[in-house]
């Protein structure tokens, strides 16, 4: 059986002041890095009062050209631009098996084939939540998670020894 992803989360919409946040707490596509990379410090902040929150364990993914893949998975509290979607788990589910989930090519691919514009294409919001997702027990996506987990960051070291040699 399958599952919309409306079904095990919701776009996060609370707000916090600008004034609290800084340029490593600030997200906005321009600091996600493209192919899944995560995050950078950001260049600037906005000028408004407030901006959308997120929390820790929250998926955060770029609304912006979908086929760059920027998606970061929230390890501390912070604040990014509006173009940016704030993903969060509802209770019973996982939240690093939703960041595997929305992390896979195939909902890039939906998030393109249901986007907005062509010049600067748009996820479109209302079709993001119609995305089918696997219907697993917690126990099953916490196991699938955690296989992936280890499976990533033995790339992130590779990477690292990687860049080391070649510097």
């Amino acid at each position: 059986m399958k599952y919309n992803l409306s079904d095990i989360c919701d776009y996060v919409k609370d707000k916090i002041d600008v004034a609290v946040l800084d340029d490593a707490t600030y997200i906005s596509t321009e600091n996600m890095m493209p192919n899944k990379g995560g995050i950078t410090r950001a260049s600037s902040l906005p000028a408004v009062a407030q901006t959308q929150s997120f929390s820790a364990g929250d998926v955060l993914v770029s609304n912006i050209r979908p086929y760059f893949k920027k998606i970061w998975f929230a390890e501390y509290d912070g604040g990014c631009s509006n173009d940016v979607l704030v993903f969060r788990a509802k209770d019973g589910v996982s939240k690093p098996f939703l960041y595997y989930v929305l992390a896979d090519d195939t909902f890039f691919d939906y998030s393109m084939a249901t986007s907005k514009g062509t010049k600067m294409p748009r996820g479109d919001k209302d079709a993001i939540m119609k995305y089918e997702v696997p219907d697993f027990t917690y126990e099953k996506q916490d196991k699938i998670a955690g296989i992936l987990g280890v499976l990533d960051r033995k790339i992130q070291l590779n990477t690292e020894i990687n860049n080391n040699l070649a510097a």
